[in-house]
């Protein structure tokens, strides 16, 4: 009897232990924009300070977002009930993206994207849901990048001594256009440093992207960002248009694969040509 006894409390120990409550992932915590769905715990996570991300905003295209980037998994605890379905858990980011100002910019079974502007901030959400309760996101804020590595114009020119040829990281457009962000100042002024320390030099100013969208709109892009760049030496810092050329090259010479954002992000670049 007391052996029954010592069994049956054994069994309704582990029984416990096994449906104890799941702690979340170690330095894991939910974003600032939603609360988590009840009964569920983050399974896993990572943050970088700046990153990007491809969302799907219809059939077969994509945004390119950079920014800092979270990326969050969550799992329904093991005594949960009754698991949340793929459409409890769509419908409740939705609505609470709605309430906060923003859309949901596309939309197919078992995941979303959801775009909102808080604060001053825009914020990209991807989302994704599955029958078992399972759900996550992966959310950028979009911004700038901070540019550690500084565009030098002595750099250019050993550069161009050597290769005949040095790419230029620094100067940013918005995804798609042909505008200068206020933050290329810089790398530009240090192109204009290059032409004006050597009076004699000439350059074609080449205009690179990367794999994502149609050759057609990338060579028509590069082009355009190109001759943004000799646009603002010539009016800016007054250098002699007849010392520039601009040209687009698209897709057609990146400088690492475009399977990854971090190759993609070294593809987008403005090179300087010796003529």
């Amino acid at each position: 009897m007391r052996r029954a006894a010592l069994l049956l409390i054994s069994v309704v120990c582990l029984t416990s232990m096994a449906f104890a409550e799941q702690k979340d992932a170690t330095g894991c915590k939910d974003h600032p924009l939603f609360t988590r769905m009840p009964g569920s715990w983050i399974h896993g996570c990572s943050e970088k300070a700046f990153d990007a991300h491809a969302f799907p905003v219809g059939k077969g295209k994509v945004e390119n977002v950079e920014g800092r980037l979270w990326v969050l998994g969550y799992y329904p605890q093991a005594d949960v009930k009754e698991k949340p379905s793929e459409l409890q858990i769509l419908r409740n980011f939705e609505n609470a993206i709605t309430r906060l100002g923003g859309t949901v910019v596309a939309a197919e079974k078992s995941k979303e994207t959801l775009r909102v502007v808080k604060d001053g901030k825009e914020l990209w959400v991807d989302l994704w849901a599955e029958f078992t309760g399972k759900y996550g996101m992966t959310i950028v804020e979009r911004a700038a990048m901070k540019q550690d590595i500084v565009a030098n114009a002595d750099v250019f020119s050993d550069d161009l001594r050597a290769t005949g040829h040095a790419a230029v990281y620094g100067i940013y457009f918005d995804t798609g256009k042909a505008d200068i962000k206020p933050e290329s100042a810089q790398a530009i002024g240090e192109i204009a440093r290059l032409l004006k320390n050597d009076p004699a030099l000439k350059l074609f100013v080449v205009g690179h992207t990367d794999s994502q969208g149609g050759v057609d709109g990338n060579l028509r892009l590069s082009q355009e960002r190109a001759d943004a760049v000799l646009q603002a030496l010539v009016r800016t810092h007054g250098i002699a248009a007849a010392r520039l050329r601009a040209f687009g090259c698209g897709q057609f010479a990146p400088v690492a694969a475009n399977d990854s954002d971090e190759g993609r992000a070294k593809n987008r670049r403005v090179e300087l040509v010796k003529q």
